[in-house]
């Protein structure tokens, strides 16, 4: 991938909400086929950077470009033809089928009061086959696991089309065969050649599928790379506060736990 443009790249991109900074002084860019994981601690600013990335809120100082193009010369409706969103799971009050959820990322690509068509209809199922989720269709998503509801969120971002996806916390409050399962989805989309950054509190999820790390703490990144090389034991250890091991594991990939005594 050297050489290839960003879908994603913003440099010295201070974040935040009116005069309140909430992180200065951040690099982050995606490429394609490429999982990037954001760590941090509850109120480092992993969602704040997320809205800033996706134009939902303004930079407060730095530079965002969107496919080699800066972030303003997008209107909102090319941008959502670029970057998908995946919020955490929940549980909507509307029981709307799960077809129904997944045809609703293609509203970007629709006019103006315009109800989605066969071909619509046609990228929504190969969505939810593609992530083993069509036996769902007619179910209810009120009515279904967290993980799969969290599926039903990436199919609707693949339903979008758009060449990145940002995904905030996908495996929150998910159990832990539903957290693999994610992950494992995540990681087979990257390789069909989506770009993905995502935000987790697990660094063991960094480990297991990301290709680089940014390590957010006190405002700033501090630490970014490949995770052997960014989440090292003292890194960590300062960003959470507790003292941790890190282990390998058979297949040579690093295991992270708090200790307790």
């Amino acid at each position: 991938m050297t050489g290839a443009r960003p879908l994603i790249d913003a440099r010295k991109l201070a974040i935040g909400y009116g005069s309140r900074v909430v992180a200065r002084d951040i690099d982050v860019s995606l490429l394609a086929g490429e999982v990037v994981c954001l760590l941090g601690p509850n109120g480092s600013g992993k969602t704040t950077l997320f809205k800033t990335l996706l134009g939902l809120i303004g930079r407060l100082a730095g530079s965002i470009s969107i496919a080699g193009r800066p972030i303003d010369s997008w209107r909102p409706s090319q941008l959502a033809l670029r970057q998908a969103y995946v919020p955490q799971a929940n549980v909507s009050v509307f029981p709307y089928r799960v077809l129904d959820m997944v045809l609703m990322g293609r509203t970007a690509r629709l006019g103006l009061f315009a109800a989605p068509g066969a071909a619509d209809r046609e990228r929504a199922w190969s969505a939810l086959k593609l992530l083993g989720i069509a036996h769902l269709a007619e179910r209810e998503y009120t009515r279904i696991s967290g993980g799969q509801r969290q599926l039903t969120l990436i199919a609707r971002a693949l339903a979008q089309e758009a060449p990145s996806i940002i995904m905030d916390e996908p495996t929150a409050s998910l159990d832990f065969g539903n957290q693999a399962m994610v992950l494992r989805e995540v990681a087979r989309l990257a390789k069909s050649g989506l770009g993905i950054v995502l935000s987790t509190h697990h660094p063991d999820h960094a480990f297991a599928i990301a290709g680089r790390v940014l390590l957010l703490h006190d405002g700033r990144v501090i630490a970014e790379g490949p995770p052997r090389e960014a989440l090292t034991r003292q890194r960590l250890e300062q960003v959470y506060g507790v003292p941790i091991s890190l282990d390998p594991l058979p297949d040579g990939r690093l295991s992270c736990a708090p200790l307790l005594s």
